[in-house]
């Protein structure tokens, strides 16, 4: 072995990464609960009951209703509401952690990050955390895919030889 390859470590990109670390992070969360719970018998309340966890080091303020600043998307002073993981960070977790589920359990089909009750709770939190902060979600459009009709063009010149071959040949 040359000491150029045995110096060339593959270093795992960020995204990588991340996934083992929340993956590690979900494992550790769900062997610190009383009873312990296996990777095998998780399920969604487990993961809701895991993000709601993570709130605790969120650094998102969402105002709650009683709260003057309520809908408003620059409050001009600070206020006691909470701090929570915003939106998008959960929702590249699940992402994240479905992926590390599907690569570690032994029944990907079982994944519970990928249950419909994982959607509902991310859409409701984008939703109260939207309202929250006075800033609308608008739901972006499918861009359509254009299909061009044009049959093939011909030239004018092609096109006048193109009916001299019609022509002749009746």
């Amino acid at each position: 072995m040359s000491k150029e390859s045995g110096s060339q470590q593959h270093h795992p990109s960020r995204y990588e990464s991340q996934k083992r670390r929340d993956w590690n992070t979900f494992l550790q969360y769900l062997k610190n609960q009383r009873p312990p719970i296996p990777i095998s018998l998780s399920n969604s309340t487990h993961v809701i009951s895991f993000l709601r966890y993570l709130d605790q080091f969120g650094k998102t303020k969402v105002h709650l209703l009683p709260c003057v600043f309520f809908g408003q998307p620059d409050p001009p002073a600070p206020c006691a509401c909470p701090l929570r993981q915003a939106w998008g960070s959960l929702d590249a977790l699940i992402g994240r952690l479905r992926a590390a589920f599907d690569e570690h359990a032994s029944s990907p089909e079982t994944n519970p990050f990928a249950d419909a009750a994982i959607r509902v709770f991310l859409k409701e939190v984008k939703d109260s955390q939207a309202k929250a902060r006075g800033i609308p979600y608008k739901k972006k459009k499918k861009k359509r895919r254009r299909v061009i009709h044009h049959p093939l063009k011909l030239h004018d010149d092609d096109n006048d030889h193109h009916h001299s071959l019609i022509n002749n040949s009746s």
